[in-house]
């Protein structure tokens, strides 16, 4: 029987802004072996990034390998951790009868999963840890690049702008992006990407004024008070 390698992979996605030009970077180490993939993609989101270049390492292995994979996206690790994404597959990534956000990504990286064994540990991002700052570099490099192809996978929340052009990289040197102020369900949570949801409080507030409605987002549990939803007592 062959022997089983040890891999060690990082990996890094991100959007700017979400959605927007969007790259993903993985760095993968065996013994004294290391080698850096990256890409792009004209329109998609952080998580599509961030699952992207998860799916890219693992495809990046050419044999069974047993795998420690370090990611920020608690999206991405929490849901390979918990089980959530076997049992969202099980499901065939039906959610009230419609597909689930990334159904496409999160099927890939199942199935790629079922081919190696993956232990997927979250590290803290920015936070000075070398090769998850390599990776960062190497997804916004990624995504400032001209001529990217498009993400067939991603799709228009409803309601969302219209298609970005494709930022040069003498264009985002220049000028970072503004995330969009979040105002109406559909749109992507600003912290995380997942579109957010239209949620009243089951008690009004007290005081000179209140909220009737709220936005929510159910990934990462953001609120978001909008002016259009503000009254006065």
């Amino acid at each position: 029987m062959a022997e089983i390698k040890e891999v060690t992979i990082y990996t890094d996605g991100a959007a700017e802004p979400n959605p927007g030009p969007g790259g993903w970077g993985a760095v993968l180490m065996h013994g004294g072996h290391r080698k850096e993939i990256s890409g792009g993609f004209r329109r998609t989101t952080n998580n599509r990034m961030e699952l992207r270049a998860v799916i890219e390492g693992l495809k990046a292995l050419k044999n069974l390998c047993r795998v420690k994979l370090h990611c920020d996206s608690k999206y991405v690790v929490e849901a390979m951790q918990q089980g959530w994404a076997k049992s969202w597959r099980e499901k065939e990534f039906l959610k009230k009868g419609r597909l689930m956000p990334n159904a496409d990504l999160w099927k890939e990286l199942t199935d790629l999963c079922d081919l190696h064994h993956v232990e997927f540990i979250w590290v803290k991002g920015h936070a000075g840890i070398e090769e998850n700052e390599r990776c960062d570099a190497l997804s916004m490099a990624a995504l400032a690049e001209e001529d990217l192809p498009e993400d067939e996978g991603f799709a228009e929340e409803e309601g969302a702008p219209a298609r970005a052009p494709a930022w040069t990289s003498e264009h985002y040197r220049q000028k970072k992006p503004e995330k969009e102020k979040v105002t109406r369900p559909g749109q992507a949570c600003r912290k995380c990407g997942w579109p957010v949801e239209r949620r009243e409080p089951k008690k009004q507030g007290k005081g000179a004024y209140y909220y009737a409605w709220y936005l929510y987002c159910p990934s990462c549990h953001t609120m978001y008070m909008v002016d259009e939803a503000k009254r006065t007592s």
